[in-house]
């Protein structure tokens, strides 16, 4: 019984093999063409999957309608998209396009390899071999439909309905004992979720580009799909209506004109804004800046709002400008408050600072080790020892102590580099000479550094 069972369950499977070969290998234009739909009922061609990147989607159309056209990337808000209708189409598309190029390999492979478990079974001696692997096979044939679009779905049933007959007697000979099959049931399949519809004409295509031109909403990307479309009616134009050729033409020559005028009107409302907003930064006018920031929706409007990215950008330059003037002034406010303790510490700061400055020459001789004469030396480190005193006995406000401490460090470095070029002399040695440059050379760099930080912080502060 098992034998009849398991060769009409052969037969079966020969019966549905496909004849012939695999189908053809996809061509070189084989991508699926999808159809992004809108919330108004249109729809615009997508060249292979669009994609959906937070709120927005991305996606290919066609330019053209040769093999292989040029493409032309559209990104749109995901609000503007009918996504229950686009998820359907595609799911239409891909199976056709499965179909159409896939298919019916795939079922030679799945025939074939029915084929063989079947062989296989035949080979085997033992029954719970024989089950296991008719088993495996049937659950095979059984999940394959879901997998692969539905496609032969009835020849896949008779097969899997052969393998049942089988799978009873293998049981049937098994014995008596529990068997886990876990067989994959089938369901009906699907009904098509959305009709296809055909390829765009050239007319279509020209029109979806300017579908595409009015619903965008980024000036360069509506700019670039309108000439496109021109060049594409340029190009095509003795395969077109000659009136509906055109008649779009002048259309779309209209529209680029128009978003170039919109262009430089935005180009010169943000050159005008930014240069008054750079004038009054530098007056420090926050009030001026603040008229100026709530101009900007009041011009953008006359201008019809056509340019909303500019104008965003606009915003935040004006509105970092007037950021800083605010922060600017409440500097000034406080060095206002704090210009008594400021004058006295310039008073008292200004004869070490001199003393200071009269040390340059000195120290550029020891740093070029051109030469530094006895009394020079001396004389240096008679001022470092004043001034150190003169400078210690200064309390400095809490805004000014690190510059103080850094005037400070100069001039100790400064006595440094003296007693080292002392020495240095002294023995005759040219490394101590160096180390001697060194040090003067830091001690004019240090007091370069402490006194323009002096003479900033007792300045009222300024834009930078």
């Amino acid at each position: 019984m098992f034998n009849r069972s398991l060769a009409a369950a052969i037969v079966a499977v020969v019966l549905v093999v496909p004849a012939g070969g695999a189908s053809a290998a996809p061509g070189p234009d084989d991508a699926t063409r999808l159809r992004v739909f809108l919330t108004d009922g249109s729809s615009l061609v997508s060249y292979g999957e669009p994609a959906r990147v937070g709120d927005r989607i991305i996606f290919s159309i066609p330019t053209a309608t040769t093999p292989n056209p040029p493409l032309h990337l559209v990104d749109l808000p995901a609000s503007r998209v009918d996504w229950d209708r686009t998820n359907r189409y595609g799911a239409s598309a891909r199976a056709s396009h499965y179909v159409e190029t896939q298919a019916e390999a795939d079922y030679l492979a799945l025939s074939n390899d029915i084929v063989q478990a079947l062989n296989d079974v035949a080979q085997a001696t033992e029954p719970a071999q024989r089950l296991a692997i008719v088993e495996r096979a049937r659950r095979t044939l059984a999940e394959w439909p879901s997998n692969h679009y539905n496609y032969r779905q009835g020849e896949v049933r008779q097969m899997v309905s052969m393998l049942d007959d089988a799978i009873a007697d293998l049981r049937a000979a098994t014995g008596p004992g529990r068997f886990d099959l876990s067989l994959a049931a089938f369901l009906d399949p699907p009904t098509i979720p959305e009709p296809l519809l055909p390829p765009p004409t050239l007319k279509e295509t020209i029109d979806q580009m300017l579908t595409a031109a009015r619903i965008v909403d980024t000036p360069a990307e509506r700019e670039s799909l309108l000439v496109t479309a021109i060049a594409a009616i340029d190009r095509d134009k003795d395969a077109l209506p000659a009136d509906w050729a055109a008649g779009t033409r002048s259309e779309a020559e209209a529209l680029v004109q128009t978003e170039l005028r919109f262009d430089r009107a935005y180009k010169s409302l943000t050159a005008r804004t930014m240069a008054a907003a750079n004038r009054r930064a530098r007056l420090i006018d926050v009030r001026g800046l603040e008229r100026l920031l709530r101009g900007i929706p009041q011009r953008d409007a006359v201008l019809g709002a056509k340019r909303p990215d500019a104008v965003n950008s606009l915003i935040e330059a004006v509105q970092a400008k007037l950021d800083l003037a605010r922060q600017v002034q409440l500097a000034r406010d406080r060095w206002a408050l704090r210009a008594p303790v400021l004058r006295r510490y310039r008073v008292a700061i200004r004869t070490p600072l001199d003393l200071f400055s009269g040390l340059k020459p000195s120290l550029e001789n020891i740093k070029s080790l051109s030469g530094s004469t006895p009394a020079a030396l001396a004389a240096t480190q008679r001022a470092v020892t004043r001034i150190v005193k003169l400078a210690s006995e200064v309390t400095p406000p809490d805004e000014l102590a690190a510059a103080h401490a850094l005037l400070i460090s100069a001039v100790q470095m400064a006595g440094t580099a003296a007693q080292i070029r002392r020495e240095a002399t002294i023995a005759g040695d040219m490394a101590r000479a160096w180390d001697a440059s060194s040090a003067a050379a830091g001690a004019l760099m240090l007091g370069a550094k402490a006194r323009s930080e002096i003479q900033t912080l007792l300045r009222p502060p300024q834009l930078r």
